[in-house]
């Protein structure tokens, strides 16, 4: 049996990435994390070093390189794997579509991204996997991803090493997590070996058999078969509550557009995707969120939220991991993680390519077909007392042209600071 390799984990979470590494061969030597609730999550479910001082987890820019090493037991170059996925929001999409652009490397939480090269340079570890929204590589906005080619230039000139950046954005449902989740992954090799992403395992069913292990997992085949849920903080509450079961299994707001199936109570792109966006048994589910509002999803079609159960199943999470019961947490918690089967993958394909092992590439963490699937409940009536906005909204005018970004233009004429954040409209 051979020795586990170890990794250093930043930016650690609630350790989504980390479990699926953890089924593909590796092991955490030393994880660094400065959220309390993941910090209390992960000590539940693996005995990772978090490194803390007096019982108060540290964020990275208080941490010596020197400390993770020796908190590791690790020498420069022992490490198999850096690994880590920086605050997002730097370069997160939802700046784009609601303010006409993201603060990037001028967003101060952008640090984190210096933090992981100084890491890198520190200790100079096999290989690493830096995991990012896809805003990082958008074309004529991808400054973090120059940036990372420039700092790996200079760590390589500084150190003789050889990495070079291979970046891809992968869809997990394209590996058969059951989940619709896009995210940027970037890896490279001390020695300057050139990593190949393989191309999708999985397809749409629309394209294969239905009964091929190649089409997409569904939400069904992830939570099909957990017991109903009456968890009355599951329950969904605000002013759009009593229209959610107006709206099909598998559509959103759309569905009362004048473009849908139902009455005309929105105007077509005027709303956030994820509104009233409800799982559909035999598709992948849409992006968990990690701050939903109150009528955002997607939503179980049953009705009500997720449970943190359910949400663990979409994000590939064995079943014996186990995260805080208060729901708001949890959804923070895993709606920030990547797919543990997603990094499972990655995990195996490093050590086939970077470390020449023989490995089994089936995935642990994958959930299997399920059949038959429950016949979802037909639609209700809309409740009388939305019928006064039948066609009072007009539709989206297109991008760039709706109301938030005409007052973020409008400050950014007059010298404010612009209001930032929000989510695609679609």
């Amino acid at each position: 049996m051979r020795a586990v390799r170890r990794t250093i984990s930043l930016f650690t979470g609630v350790g989504g990435l980390d479990v699926g590494l953890e089924a593909a061969g590796f092991g955490v030597a030393v994880a660094v994390e400065i959220d309390r609730e993941a910090v209390h999550a992960i000590r539940k479910n693996r005995d990772w070093t978090v490194i803390e001082n007096d019982g108060r987890p540290l964020p990275i820019e208080r941490i010596p390189s020197k400390t993770l090493l020796k908190v590791g037991h690790l020498g420069v170059g022992e490490a198999a794997l850096l690994v880590g996925g920086p605050p997002c929001q730097p370069f997160s999409k939802s700046g784009y579509w609601a303010a006409g652009d993201a603060r990037r490397l001028d967003d101060p939480r952008a640090g984190t991204l210096r933090h992981f090269f100084r890491v890198l340079r520190d200790t100079l570890p096999e290989a690493f996997i830096l995991e990012n929204v896809p805003g990082l590589k958008y074309e004529g906005k991808d400054e973090g991803l120059q940036y990372l080619r420039r700092k790996l230039q200079a760590i390589n000139r500084e150190t003789g090493s050889k990495y070079v950046a291979e970046v891809a954005q992968l869809n997990a449902a394209h590996y058969g997590v059951p989940q619709m989740r896009e995210r940027v992954f970037v890896v490279a090799h001390r020695e300057g070996r050139r990593f190949r992403f393989p191309p999708p395992t999985h397809v749409d069913p629309d394209k294969c058999d239905q009964l091929s292990h190649t089409c997409f997992r569904v939400a069904w085949d992830a939570i099909g078969d957990l017991e109903a849920d009456d968890d009355p903080s599951l329950r969904v509450t605000g002013k759009w509550a009593d229209l959610l079961p107006t709206i099909p299994a598998g559509q959103n707001y759309l569905w009362h557009t004048n473009r849908g199936g139902g009455l005309p109570l929105f105007g077509w792109r005027t709303r956030y995707w994820s509104f009233l966006l409800k799982l559909a048994t035999d598709r992948p589910a849409w992006t968990l969120q990690a701050q939903p509002g109150p009528a955002i999803g997607p939503f179980h079609w049953k009705n009500r939220r997720l449970s943190a159960r359910e949400m663990c199943r979409l994000q590939t999470l064995p079943d014996d991991f186990t995260v805080p019961t208060r729901l708001r947490v949890a959804q923070r918690l895993l709606g920030n993680a990547v797919p543990a089967a997603l990094a499972e993958f990655l995990g195996k394909e490093i050590l086939r390519q970077f470390f020449d092992e023989s490995v089994d590439r089936s995935l642990v963490l994958l959930p299997q077909r399920v059949f038959p699937r429950e016949e979802t409940d037909e639609p209700i009536p809309v409740p009388a007392k939305y019928l006064n906005k039948v066609r009072r909204y007009a539709a989206h005018p297109g991008t760039g042209l709706g109301p938030a970004a005409r007052k973020w233009r409008k400050s950014a004429g007059s010298g404010r600071t612009a209001i930032r954040g929000g989510q695609r409209r679609k």
